[in-house]
């Protein structure tokens, strides 16, 4: 097997003993976990290596629509027009926010704290002939290297839960935004109240996959207002999109060999455990929201 991290598993389990004693994650964690394991998912999973929506429990769309479908209220909730300028928050390996040029005409500047994922995604975009719309670079969502006013948008999908300090973020994403400009965000959260149960598996998601916490909706809602945003739509999505879980652990089932030579055996059977139990814990849930900059 090719080596997939430059972290070795005894690196990986040192960090997550410093998280669970209370420390926020480190750029080094994040990356661990996306230039890590997170690679096997996505190998298994597809290119868009986050959530769906499906309608209803009667809907049996695919993974692959389910995760467009996701991708495209982004988009709709960003309200993009052809010439203006989109942040993409934690950009991963980019294939929404191409989607998102490929739909609205945007220019879209993508920002992750995985220099593997800059590659991945500036090649993504050259193969696809979008060079010269979407770009990608490394850079920290908290400390961003761009002026006052840079962008007439930005969407943070799936990343915020792994920021130290969502608040931090929301501030810089406000500074970097023009007034009347569109976020949106889709993000794991916590439901209350948590019982012991539910708390284990949040506890089980912030140890693996470098969380310091999950936000509550009305967290948000707080961070929201306090940081210039106004025409709040958040809506907790988590009865439509939390058969990703099963499904997910499914398809990473089918790579069960890499992820045990890359965490052990016994992490690889708690991390897939976890996956199926998490689909159906009602604690950990699922957001999605759009605001507008005031």
């Amino acid at each position: 097997m090719s080596n997939i991290s430059n972290s070795t598993p005894a690196d990986l389990n040192s960090r997550v003993r410093a998280r669970a004693v209370g420390q926020a994650p480190s750029l080094g964690d994040v990356t661990d976990v996306y230039d890590g394991f997170g690679r096997i998912y996505g190998a298994a999973w597809g290119p868009n290596l986050h959530y769906g929506y499906w309608d209803d429990d009667a809907d049996r769309a695919s993974i692959e629509t389910a995760t467009d479908r996701l991708t495209d209220m982004m988009i709709e909730g960003l309200r993009g027009q052809a010439g203006q300028r989109v942040l993409d928050v934690g950009c991963g390996i980019g294939h929404p926010a191409l989607r998102l040029v490929q739909k609205s005409g945007v220019d879209v500047i993508g920002i992750t704290v995985s220099r593997l994922q800059v590659a991945q995604a500036n090649e993504l975009a050259a193969g696809a002939g979008l060079a010269d719309k979407a770009t990608f670079q490394f850079a920290d969502a908290m400390d961003m290297p761009f002026p006052d006013g840079s962008f007439d948008s930005a969407w943070a999908f799936e990343s915020m839960w792994h920021m130290p300090d969502r608040a931090q973020v929301l501030s810089e994403i406000s500074r970097v935004m023009r007034p009347g400009g569109r976020l949106a965000i889709a993000d794991l959260i916590e439901r209350g109240p948590v019982s012991p149960q539910g708390r284990k598996v949040l506890d089980h998601v912030c140890t693996n996959y470098a969380v310091k916490s999950l936000g509550t909706i009305e967290e948000y809602r707080g961070a929201l207002l306090a940081h210039g945003f106004v025409d709040l739509d958040i809506r907790d999505v988590t009865a439509n999109c939390n058969r990703t879980l099963a499904l997910m652990a499914d398809a990473v089932e089918t790579r069960r060999d890499e992820l045990s030579a890359l965490v052990g055996e016994e992490r690889a059977q708690s991390l897939l455990d976890f996956m199926r139990l998490s689909a159906v814990t009602p604690e950990q849930g699922y957001v999605f929201l759009t605001a507008t900059r005031a």
